[in-house]
């Protein structure tokens, strides 16, 4: 049986590979992986092209046969597919853990940098990998040392398990509606979608946008809209409870693997001499520390934290109008009242500009103006994994292929893991053979077409797609040839999120806006009145919207940044946490760490705040535009911003890990950030506060 996974293609060939696939491929993988260390340690000749070359090799294979599968998990999870992760998972953390802490490829890399002879970035690489190695135990010995691989083996299965228990608990609840009552004030697209996914479900029956009946899921293109316009109190009160106990109960209950993950994080950073996890996950970050992430945080929740409450204030009176004392179930809907009472429109109104189609053409002339780059569709140049992926090309202005990507748009409930992110499929490298060019993976979950309309995408979908291109933007156009240094590779994660920040501003540009909107009717761009009050409901509960950042973020660090006491749960931990960033006390009930997949089975552990830190950086880099003259109101691009875009590109978006984040912010901005501009664009601020 030919195995596709070993077929060494550039790109994977999804269709073709299957579940039994995956271990003969794995255990080859192993196999050829401990050859290749086994050689390096005996090897006395110690260069770059000795060492280093023959680790990024290995790697290349490793993307080419396990990055695939872990790919697959999150876009097309089966129970035949996860078995057979779940067989191979512990051979592969095992060998990564033999690989990180062999002491004779530690030491051929200090020799390596000692020398002196090394490129900038070449110097930076081995500095990351000579920590990596201290973080993965290279220094322990003994019972310690077989302690520490204990712990990285059952965090990973933990991570696993978690993960796969928020997609079950997911898909496992749902709410079918049969009475015309039951959708009263929901839109014609959340019914028209609802009666989708109940016709999914039961195939032998044909329920209608009209007549139902209607599916409600937690999936959130059909959560998120009926908490903001169901009428009915009582279905939007089950929905939200649904919501927040959400993998917290048998057979998908998180609640122990929660405290043991975190048991297990704090043993591991002692292990490695940190005082806690928190102290261990900053040390490889920008920020450096954990007092100076706290710092930023709290700085932020005394600037939101009145905001907040009078946010509260307003929605709490238009309730109480309605004869209602506000509930938390409430709060999404009264503030979509609210917001239709102040700006005289909703979200419904703004879908029909944006179909799918009109948003990807505006956000590819926005990429080709600013980046001088053009993006082309390539359909049948890659194998896919769903018939609603596409693959398109990224060309300089040459016509020359630089990277690629695939685009997977569309909600999936049954198979596909919640939220948006990007991953790397092939990262750029320089071989004695000539580039390899980047190739991407972007993931969304978007309203999908209907039977009779395309994909009309609501603007927080619009800014979760430009977020996500901007991930992609980074690994795309580095020009960094060394692949440990390339894209988003070697960059510390609390600046990752730079440049998807970064790209979220333009959503809001006269000039752009005209170019990615156009009702799919009549092609009407969005009316100027519709964007004027787009505008002036940009801040609309900005001090709340920032408040519920805060704690995710001050949340994640304190429960990192000290051990459980014996008689505490995380859930006491957060409300300690929600008396500081809540303005509404949270429900008795809500178990949302039980879902809270960003820092259990994320790279986000005791990192969260990285969203916010990164926003600081992105409102100043957007700043920098501004400065050249970019105002919102804009219908065409002034030339000096076309400038700055290219200053962007030669730095940000180009230089990689190759280079501390604070440096090549510098290079770009000409000084640090300052957090003036975030609290501005938020309407927290009128001028700038610097950033200590």
């Amino acid at each position: 049986m030919t195995n596709p996974l070993l077929l060494g293609h550039r790109l994977p060939d999804f269709p073709a590979i299957k579940p039994e696939h995956v271990e003969p491929a794995v255990r080859d993988l192993l196999k050829k992986g401990k050859e290749t260390l086994n050689r390096l340690e005996q090897e006395k000749d110690i260069r770059w092209e000795t060492i280093v070359e023959p680790q990024e090799e290995l790697a290349l294979a490793y993307q080419q046969i396990w990055g695939p599968v872990g790919h697959l998990m999150g876009v097309r999870n089966t129970q035949e597919l996860r078995e057979a992760y779940e067989k191979v998972l512990p051979d592969v953390v095992s060998f990564g853990l033999t690989m990180a802490q062999s002491k004779p490829l530690f030491a051929a890399h200090r020799t390596l940098l000692e020398r002196g002879d090394l490129t900038p970035t070449r110097k930076r690489i081995l500095e990351k990998k000579l920590l990596d190695a201290r973080h993965s135990g290279i220094e322990l010995e003994g019972p310690e040392r077989e302690r520490f691989q204990a712990i990285a083996q059952e965090l990973s299965q933990l991570g696993n398990e978690f993960s796969n228990n928020v997609l079950d608990a997911t898909r496992a609840w749902f709410l079918d509606l049969e009475e015309s009552d039951q959708v009263a004030g929901l839109p014609e697209s959340w019914k028209e979608l609802a009666a989708e996914s109940y016709n999914r479900a039961n195939p032998e029956k044909k329920a209608t946008a009209e007549n139902g009946p209607w599916r409600l899921t937690l999936d959130t293109p059909a959560y998120l809209p009926f908490m903001q316009h169901a009428r009915r109190r009582d279905l939007r009160e089950a929905a939200y409870l649904a919501s927040i106990r959400r993998a917290s109960a048998a057979p998908y209950d998180n609640t122990e693997r929660i405290r043991r993950i975190l048991e297990l994080r704090q043993e591991e950073a002692r292990l490695l001499g940190y005082k806690n996890f928190a102290a261990l996950s900053l040390a490889e970050k920008m920020a450096g520390s954990v007092e100076k992430a706290w710092e930023l945080l709290e700085s932020l929740r005394v600037k939101s934290l009145p905001a907040a409450r009078a946010d509260l204030s307003e929605i709490q009176e238009l309730a109480r109008v309605n004869g209602h004392e506000l509930a938390l179930h409430d709060v999404a809907f009264y503030a979509e009242r609210l917001k239709e009472q102040k700006f005289q429109f909703n979200e419904e109104d703004l879908r029909p500009y944006f179909p799918l189609e009109k948003v990807l053409a505006g956000l590819f002339r926005l990429v080709e103006t600013l980046f001088q780059v053009r993006v082309v569709a390539a359909p049948g140049e890659a194998p896919v994994w769903h018939e609603d992926v596409r693959y398109f090309k990224i060309l300089d202005l040459d016509g020359q292929e630089r990277a690629a990507f695939y685009l997977d748009p569309y909600s999936r409930p049954a198979d596909k893991r919640g939220g948006a992110w990007m991953n790397d499929c092939v990262g750029r490298r320089r071989t004695r053979v000539g580039l390899d060019k980047p190739v991407a993976y972007l993931i969304c979950n978007s309203t999908p077409p209907g039977s009779d309309r395309p994909s009309l995408m609501t603007f927080d979908e619009v800014v979760t797609l430009f977020h996500e291109f901007g991930h992609g933007l980074q690994h795309m156009l580095t020009e960094i040839d060394e692949s440990d240094a390339s894209g988003i590779n070697g960059i510390e994660w609390d600046a990752v999120e730079l440049p998807s920040q970064f790209m979220e501003n333009w959503c809001y540009v006269r000039a752009v806006l005209n170019d990615l909107s156009g009702h799919y009717r009549t092609g009407e761009a969005l009316p100027d009145d519709l964007y004027g009050k787009l505008m002036a409901a940009r801040t609309f509960r900005a001090g709340s919207d920032m408040l519920r950042q805060l704690r995710f973020a001050m949340l994640d660090l304190e429960l990192h940044r000290r051990a459980l006491a014996a008689d505490e749960t995380p859930f006491d931990v957060q409300r300690r946490i929600d008396e500081k960033t809540t303005v509404m006390p949270a429900h008795s009930e809500d178990r949302f760490l039980c879902s809270f997949g960003h820092i259990f089975a994320g790279g986000y552990s005791a990192g969260y705040y990285s969203y916010k830190w990164a926003e600081v950086m992105s409102a100043d880099a957007f700043g920098a535009f501004e400065d050249a003259g970019l105002r919102f109101s804009d219908v065409a691009l002034p030339e000096a911003v076309l400038q700055v875009g290219m200053l962007f590109r030669r730095t940000v978006l180009a230089r990689g890990g190759s280079s501390h984040p604070s440096r090549v912010y510098q290079e770009f901005r000409g000084r640090d950030p300052d957090v003036g501009a975030l609290l501005r664009h938020s309407g927290l601020a009128p001028g700038p506060v610097p950033l200590q």
